[in-house]
């Protein structure tokens, strides 16, 4: 078998399996939640090697159609993959969204109270909390850390405790975690990304110009999308799993 594998190419092998089970996959034959074959199955079945399946099977798991299960064997995620790939469900996005509508009245007078009071150090380190999302943009990292960085910082300048306190009670969890762009997608990635970016700068240059109400409204819509943005993702998920 792995003189047939090296006469026909495993490269191509592999692409060959992998796409025989995405069309699996995708045509309904294996359903969401479904155990794969096993791997000496898949084997015998394609007339590979374990390297040729187990390669196919990261691909798909990369694609996020697929999970392992350490001892249990590999599941479907789901039939869609722009779905499936996102590797969310219900009830994370629904936290997701409950975080950003409490977040929402707070920090959109954070941000009005920011701009009125805030000192030129602070409006520096809002600036500088601003050049990290993008330098994280520009070298395609996450910008969660930089982004909650950002808002607290913005809390910071209210020069009233209880916002910096309520945003740092909630610690990673107010920047919610759930990908409404799959890591695999990377150009649809990096233009949410810059999406937030640009949010962002609107909120940010109010501030420095020191315009509560641009500051609020920039706030305003910056959360206000990001709640949309999720609603609609829990929408497609309870059509996909209806």
């Amino acid at each position: 078998m792995q003189g047939k594998d090296r006469s026909r190419g495993s490269g191509s092998l592999v692409a060959q399996v992998g796409e025989s089970l995405r069309q699996a996959i995708l045509s309904g034959q294996y359903a969401a939640g479904d155990k794969l074959p096993s791997e000496h199955e898949l084997t015998e079945t394609h007339s590979v090697s374990r390297t040729v399946v187990r390669e196919a099977v990261a691909a798909l798991r990369s694609d996020g159609l697929v999970e392992v299960r350490q001892g249990a064997g590999i599941f479907v995620l789901g039939a869609d993959p722009s779905l499936s790939g996102r590797k969310v469900d219900k009830a994370r996005v629904a936290s997701d969204l409950e975080v950003l509508e409490i977040r929402t009245p707070v920090e959109i007078e954070a941000a009005g109270l920011a701009a009125l009071r805030r000192s030129p150090a602070q409006e520096e380190a809002i600036f500088e909390c601003h050049r990290k999302i993008l330098q994280c943009i520009e070298t395609d990292r996450s910008i969660r850390e930089a982004d909650l960085e950002l808002h607290v910082a913005i809390a910071e300048a209210t020069n009233n405790p209880l916002f910096k306190h309520f945003l740092e009670s909630q610690g990673a969890a107010i920047i919610p975690q759930s990908r409404l762009v799959p890591e695999t997608r990377t150009a649809e990635q990096t233009a949410y990304r810059k999406l937030i970016h640009r949010e962002h700068e609107a909120i940010v240059v109010a501030i420095s110009d020191r315009d509560d109400q641009a500051a609020r409204n920039a706030m305003r819509e910056h959360l206000v999308g990001s709640q949309a943005r999720y609603r609609n993702l829990l929408k497609d998920l309870r059509s996909f799993t209806s």
